[in-house]
């Protein structure tokens, strides 16, 4: 976060040294302060500001993903004349450690149609998660380990 405000002060910076304050020239400020945080920041091991933008990115495009995947399939199912479902809740052994992780985590599986975070263990090592159809929850745990769980880890790490 404070890499994205120093990164913006520079941009406005570079708007009042050009003295044109037009978007073009705020954007064009913006990518280049960018640019000049990455090469300085890498070399002192420094986390990449602009590989975590595309991690947070990439979060961002599985979310809608599989936001389009289960609202279709949810759909599906409910327009189904025989709704075949095992609701459920199974136990998602959590990996992220951090409070902002799990939140993250939680909030990302319930807007996710067809499944909704119901509790979190008292030693934050177990997420309950509630299924519209549980009938493979090994498979729902893979899902959520190998999609949001891992992205998180590799965006927030």
């Amino acid at each position: 976060m404070i890499a994205f405000l120093f990164n913006l002060l520079l941009a406005i910076a570079w708007v009042a040294v050009t003295g044109s304050a037009s978007l073009h020239n705020l954007v064009f400020g913006f990518l280049l302060a960018a640019l000049a945080l990455a090469v300085i920041r890498e070399p002192f091991g420094g986390v990449g500001y602009l590989r975590r933008t595309r991690l947070v990115l990439s979060l961002i495009a599985l979310f809608l993903k599989e936001l389009s995947l289960s609202a279709w399939k949810v759909t599906l199912t409910v327009l189904s004349p025989d709704m075949k479902l095992k609701p459920g809740i199974f136990a998602f052994p959590l990996t992220v450690t951090s409070d902002f992780e799990i939140t993250l985590l939680a909030n990302l599986i319930t807007l996710t149609p067809g499944t909704l975070s119901v509790d979190v263990s008292t030693d934050r090592r177990t997420l309950y998660v509630h299924a519209l159809d549980c009938s493979d929850p090994e498979a729902a745990r893979r899902g959520i380990a190998n999609g949001f769980e891992r992205k998180i880890m590799e965006a927030f790490r």
